[in-house]
């Protein structure tokens, strides 16, 4: 099982979304995501997430305020399963880079639901947007309909 970083950052009120298509056989091809990336041998959740919104983004660690806030389970008959470590980001800046994975927006919280989301990212971004509670999600895939979702707290 790979461990990955996802972190929606958030900067007056609006979310830095990722538009996933710019990456051959990427499972999040055509849809919307937080930025984040796969965590490098020996490296901690917070030392990924703050080198893959570096990398993705252009935003530094003094951009942005981090706060490590759950974990989802994703199981999936297609793709390779992942723990992925969720933040949430608190930036100062709404400068960013090109992003060489896909189109970077900021995109206001109330639109969200309307992109074309994994279908289980609705049950944790509520929480994640609306309280301080820590999440821990399983999400169980087949292909991309979500067949299974239990929070594990």
């Amino acid at each position: 099982m790979k461990e990955t970083t996802l972190a929606y950052i958030e900067h007056e009120g609006n979310i830095l979304m990722l538009f996933r298509n710019k990456k051959e056989n990427d499972l999040n091809e055509g849809k919307w995501i937080g930025v984040g990336g796969h965590m490098e041998e020996g490296e901690t959740p917070m030392e990924c997430i703050i080198r893959e919104t570096f990398e993705e983004c252009g935003l530094s660690p003094k951009e942005v305020s981090f706060t490590y806030r759950g974990i989802m389970d994703f199981e999936s008959d297609t793709w390779e399963d992942e723990k992925v470590h969720i933040f949430y980001g608190i930036s100062t800046s709404d400068t960013v880079k090109e992003c060489s994975e896909g189109i970077l927006k900021w995109i206001s919280k109330k639109e969200i639901p309307s992109l074309n989301l994994w279908e289980g990212d609705m049950l944790f971004l509520v929480p994640l947007f609306e309280t301080d509670d820590f999440i821990h999600i399983l999400l169980k895939y087949k292909g991309d309909t979500l067949v299974e979702y239990k929070f594990l707290q």
